[in-house]
């Protein structure tokens, strides 16, 4: 860990705010003391995911609580994201540093051009020697929102920068075999592997109100992360400086796999289906264990409105997704082709329906999600 030179950093609503909900000036200048100090002389790089934007705003806005319906959480988070980026931009300047605010949502960054361009920002801010300052586009988004909270936007944006180390902090120092405050709860020092987490009880979010997040989505952050070959380090906000010097703390998630195609890592885990397929058995061998492009043939039946180049879902007879692509046709096309060999389908209706529903370079294999 004290090898890694490019640092993501995640932190959540509840190790910022106060409980109330407004912001918490002695634990964002805490966090920002370590990573100050972390980048100081320019040999390591840091990105900062942080929550806390709908937190923050809520005292403002005289609630009390985390409010359920979508119009009051973009107006929470409008409110609260300017005060946000004005105390980070305080906290660092303590230091002389300089932070970039950068506003994502899943659609911006599933989009290949969007990604680009994420990209180039993201890289330039770190050459300049500024801080990002990444959270999602909470003002605007409607899906997104609903997901809550960071962690999986925090291993897409280590993926994005091609990071050596992704840092999750919570309020809790690890995680546990169990509830942390049960008798006998034992922390996890370090994952392998899926097959270290069999029996363990993952909970959801916590009693504090302010995010929506919880340990279940931070181990899922940490497998997507780990697939992609990037360590994570989950532990909480106030053992932070431990985690960066590689101290022995918290729970450290081996990588599992190799980095993979930025666009599929990013359709695999931040695309939005606009509609779904179902597969029959032959066609759904025929993508899942020969990795091959879907065909019209293996195709029963269409669901959605959705355009040429949307992201959909490929379900198995059963209804289980089993993978997501890029489709080659609008959902109108489809019908007519379901169940016909493309080789028919050019002779009647032109050579342009020769082609894949969805090419297997456009075409990622889903792994089954956890859940509290």
């Amino acid at each position: 860990m004290t090898d890694a030179r490019r640092v993501v950093v995640k932190v959540g609503s509840s190790s910022l705010t106060t409980a109330s909900g407004g912001l918490d000036a002695d634990r964002v200048d805490a966090l920002v003391d370590v990573l100050a100090k972390v980048r100081d002389g320019g040999e390591r790089e840091v990105v900062l995911v942080s929550s806390g934007a709908i937190a923050a705003g809520l005292a403002p806005l005289g609630l009390v609580r985390r409010p359920k319906d979508l119009a009051r959480q973009q107006a929470a988070a409008s409110v609260g994201q300017g005060l946000l980026v004005a105390r980070y931009t305080a906290s660092f300047a303590r230091y002389g540093v300089r932070v970039g605010q950068v506003l994502l949502t899943a659609d911006d960054t599933s989009r290949r051009g969007h990604y680009r361009n994420a990209y180039s920002t993201l890289d330039k801010l770190l050459e300049m020697g500024a801080v990002p300052v990444v959270n999602e586009n909470d003002t605007v988004a409607t899906d997104e929102i609903r997901f809550g909270d960071n962690d999986r936007l925090a291993a897409l944006v280590a993926h994005l920068v091609h990071a050596d180390l992704l840092v999750l902090l919570s309020d809790v120092d690890g995680l546990y075999d169990g509830p942390p405050d049960t008798p006998g709860a034992a922390r996890i020092a370090e994952v392998t592997g899926p097959d270290d987490l069999a029996g363990v009880t993952i909970g959801s979010a916590g009693k504090a109100g302010v995010g929506t997040g919880g340990m279940v989505t931070k181990v899922e952050a940490a497998r997507i992360a780990t697939a992609a070959g990037i360590p994570v380090v989950l532990t909480s906000a106030s053992r932070v400086a431990d985690a960066l010097s590689g101290r022995d703390t918290g729970t450290y998630f081996h990588p599992t796999g190799r980095r993979s195609a930025d666009r599929l890592l990013w359709l695999a885990h931040a695309s939005t289906p606009q509609g779904a397929l179902t597969l029959d058995d032959g066609a759904v061998r025929a993508v899942v264990e020969r990795r091959t492009s879907l065909l019209p043939a293996g195709i029963s039946a269409v669901e959605g409105e959705f355009s040429a180049g949307d992201p959909v879902e490929l379900r198995d007879p059963h209804g289980t997704p089993v993978a997501r692509g890029l489709v080659n046709f609008d959902a109108k096309e489809i019908p007519q082709l379901l169940g016909r060999s493309t080789r028919d389908l050019a002779r009647e209706l032109g050579p342009a329906y020769e082609r894949e529903v969805v090419h297997r370079d456009d075409l990622v294999l889903l792994a089954p999600r956890l859940t509290p």
